[in-house]
């Protein structure tokens, strides 16, 4: 099937992953695997928002120097930040040196507090916005995942962060969070992993 490449284990893939260790473990073992650790939602926002014109690989790359200097992507303490902080992150070549997504990081952690008030969780926020049945296609297809880019449920989730405050999250990086964070299944028909995930999908939703 287009779109599939079968590894030396004798399993197809996503086409996506080949030819990079890193990115075929993150394939098999992360993407599209559904998560609900608040942390982990947290620090995937984050990561987004620093690949926006860059590739993902870029920041998989960086994305232990990244848990390093954003302290393990600790949201309350990211809040607390300063300028003082701003700076030393702008001298760490272990990341992606951005002013703005910088401070955007640091204000986004600084809008936790009021959606915990609201949801009791990122994980309870961020699990409503599972796209309905009829927005997603019968056969998932590489031809199909090729034309998403953005959805209306991804438009739906990134006006809905603006309106809380955060920045850097347009609908393109909100579907590219949803796609990592298992809240939709990319995974293409006849990849060994669609399957996995998608009962974990479906353990979760029905816990």
């Amino acid at each position: 099937m287009q779109g599939l490449y079968i590894g030396e284990d004798g399993l197809s893939r996503c086409w996506w992953c080949k030819g990079d260790e890193l990115y075929f473990n993150y394939h098999d073992k992360e993407w599209g695997r559904p998560v609900t650790d608040d942390r982990r939602l947290f620090e995937k926002i984050c990561l987004e928002s620093f690949q926006a014109g860059l590739s993902w690989i870029t920041i998989l790359r960086k994305r232990e120097n990244f848990r390093k200097a954003f302290d393990n992507f600790d949201y309350q303490q990211i809040a607390r930040y300063t300028q003082k902080d701003v700076e030393r992150l702008l001298s760490d070549t272990g990341i992606v040196r951005n002013r703005q997504k910088i401070e955007a990081t640091i204000n986004n952690a600084q809008q936790i507090d009021s959606i915990l008030n609201q949801f009791g969780s990122l994980s309870n926020y961020f699990w409503q916005f599972q796209p309905p049945k009829e927005e997603r296609p019968k056969e998932f297809s590489y031809e199909y995942f090729r034309s998403l880019a953005i959805t209306p449920t991804s438009k739906k989730l990134s006006k809905d962060l603006k309106s809380r405050g955060f920045k850097f999250v347009g609908p393109t990086t909100m579907y590219a969070f949803m796609q990592a964070m298992g809240l939709v299944n990319d995974h293409l028909e006849g990849c060994y992993v669609r399957e996995i995930a998608e009962k974990q999908r479906i353990d979760l939703l029905n816990s």
